[in-house]
């Protein structure tokens, strides 16, 4: 158990601001893994606001210990330098490891295929900037040095780097482009679920209708910032959710295949050359057979 007393630069703090402040963990984390948490020896809410005095005693659950091991998964490397990487990742593969997923993930690939990774997000994520979905395939882009790794997060943050992915949805999308303008935080009802909230951060995903079927319509959607699930629980939130979503789809999922849900085409600027790349790749064949399909309906 921790214990520690409230001084007078810290009073006023909401309880579960401070006890990021004083354990270096973030606030998503403290929620997710906080066993217990007293204030001068009762119970009490992560809003409470803490005082000066006050004795705060709390505990987190003990976290697996997570060891990785490089592993040889063929990963397919377009394009690599001494900067940085860009991976088509495939359908089915974590990006790191996890509770529940310590084996043959993204990172795992990495390790053995490229052998200098920038270590800003630890050994956990090493080269990891942005994420995709285990079961979202496409384009990631990885940092072989912490320099690299600054500049394309930069590029994240200020949106200016660009990522495209192409969907199935379910359902007929009748405007041919649109603009989806909804915050987006933790489900209330079911923390493994994220959902559109008023007290969410704010998330913009544009899309552009590509082709249309009689209960689907093929689309690409260009984000604009980068929330966690954020294609997905705003394709939901319009009631076209992707098909064979299993978390933000109807509960009838699509066969076995898991989300159509595909990161086709990436550009940023090189942090060392500051030139324009863009990179852009084929849709996996599991997507085009399913089009295919589709028009033959």
């Amino acid at each position: 158990m921790n214990k520690v007393i409230v001084d007078e630069t810290k009073a006023g703090l909401r309880l579960d601001k401070y006890l990021s402040e004083v354990s270096g963990q973030t606030r998503s984390f403290i929620t997710n893994n906080l066993v217990t948490l007293l204030v001068n020896g009762q119970e009490q809410k992560l809003s409470y606001k803490v005082l000066l005095g006050d004795e705060i005693s709390y505990e987190f659950k003990e976290l697996e210990t997570l060891e990785i091991k490089p592993k040889n998964l063929n990963l397919e490397i377009v394009y690599e330098d001494s900067d940085l990487a860009v991976i088509n990742k495939p359908k089915g593969m974590v990006v790191h490891p996890a509770p529940g997923h310590h084996d043959d993930t993204l990172v795992s690939g990495l390790m053995y295929q490229i052998k200098d990774l920038s270590g800003i997000n630890g050994t956990i994520r090493p080269g990891i900037i942005h994420r995709l979905d285990k079961d979202t395939s496409g384009l990631i882009v990885v940092a072989k040095n912490d320099k690299a790794h600054l500049a394309l997060a930069e590029q994240l943050k200020d949106h200016t780097m660009y990522r495209e992915y192409h969907a199935i949805t379910v359902g007929v999308i009748a405007e041919d482009r649109g603009k989806i303008i909804a915050p987006i935080g933790r489900d209330k009802e079911d923390r493994i679920k994220m959902a559109c909230t008023s007290d969410g951060k704010e998330a913009i995903t544009h899309f552009e209708v590509i082709e249309r079927f009689k209960n689907n319509t093929y689309i690409k959607c260009i984000l604009e910032t980068g929330r966690t699930h954020q294609i997905r629980v705003h394709l939901a939130y319009i009631n076209k959710p992707i098909l064979g979503d299993p978390l933000y789809g109807p509960r009838r999922t699509f066969g076995n295949i898991g989300q159509y849900l595909h990161a086709k085409k990436i550009t940023f600027i090189h942090p060392t050359t500051l030139q324009k790349m863009t990179f852009e790749v084929d849709l996996p064949a599991y997507f085009t057979n399913l089009l295919n399909e589709l028009r033959n309906e």
